[in-house]
């Protein structure tokens, strides 16, 4: 049997590209030419594979199930993180799926494969927000803190969804994307009016019943000791990385416009696979450095 790197290389070199932008539909299309296999021409490649190494055959296996692996990927296009990122995890997951495939399962490959590419695209989810704050995008924070302003200069104030004329509007004000503007309106749930009463038998307002969440001077401090340290361990953890590592995390994972693994890859003149390996290697070594800092710190209290 090949190794499952093997695979994993050679069947990515063999893949359509996937870039963002205008690209991503021109890479749906290609992948809607290879054809989807039939019952039993699953089961021979599957065969194939498994019995004789035929990497053919899980090339086969791979591109017919490239759709699905796009679909379940596209689901995940809220998460603000580059979408040919992301199809590509959902295809390192299609791959593993090709690989740990055992016919004795009795269900086709599609439905085991959907377990393994959710499970690639959660892994990368969870490595590229464990270092960085979700809404740290400038355009996320711009509409946060400016949408229900506008909204409510434009007379809207119950939770729909903004007419185009209006989302034409917002986003020339704030000069951000339509499709943010349409995002963060649906996050948000909507602007609903405070100044009404709770229901027809009480005359208080919502308003009143809202309650004061807002830190005191004390926890104030701790929060931003707390932060200060965390900043501190960070950079401490992130010096003990090689040149290239704090490269790659710096550029995927603390910046609020990340680059995508073939922007990164072009960069630094290496493949986007190999920048997937060097970023979750650097990720594994500084979660560790970092859990190992912050354990001295407590041993040190």
């Amino acid at each position: 049997m090949v190794a499952s790197s093997e695979l994993v290389l050679r069947s990515s070199n063999n893949l359509p590209a996937v870039v963002d932008g205008s690209s991503l539909f021109s890479y749906l299309e290609k992948i809607k030419k290879f054809p989807i296999l039939t019952d039993k021409e699953e089961l021979d490649l599957v065969a194939a594979f498994q019995q004789r190494g035929d990497l053919s055959a899980a090339q086969r296996l791979i591109t017919s199930h490239l759709r699905l692996a796009a679909k379940v990927a596209l689901s995940y296009r809220r998460y603000g993180l580059p979408m040919s990122d992301i199809i590509s995890e959902a295809n390192i997951g299609l791959m593993q799926a090709v690989k740990k495939f055992d016919l004795d399962k009795k269900v086709r490959l599609a439905t085991y494969a959907v377990w393994w590419i959710r499970a690639s695209i959660n892994d990368y989810i969870l490595r590229s927000w464990s270092l960085v704050k979700i809404g740290t995008k400038a355009a996320q924070k711009k509409l946060f803190y400016n949408l229900s302003r506008l909204k409510a200069r434009l007379g809207i104030y119950d939770n729909r969804e903004l007419a185009p004329d209006a989302v034409k509007k917002i986003a020339k004000e704030l000069v951000v994307d339509e499709s943010d503007v349409v995002e963060m309106n649906r996050r948000m749930g909507g602007d609903k009016s405070l100044n009404v009463a709770v229901s027809d038998e009480d005359d208080n307002e919502k308003i009143d019943l809202l309650v004061d969440s807002r830190q005191n001077i004390e926890e104030r401090l701790s929060r931003r000791q707390e932060q200060s340290l965390r900043n501190k361990i960070l950079r401490s953890s992130l010096a003990q990385l090689n040149e290239r590592e704090r490269e790659v995390i710096r550029a995927r994972m603390l910046t609020e416009n990340p680059l995508t693994l073939e922007e990164l890859g072009n960069k630094m003149g290496v493949s986007r696979e190999r920048i997937r390996q060097i970023e979750k290697k650097a990720f594994e070594k500084l979660s560790s450095l970092v859990r190992a800092e912050m354990s001295g710190q407590k041993d040190a209290a």
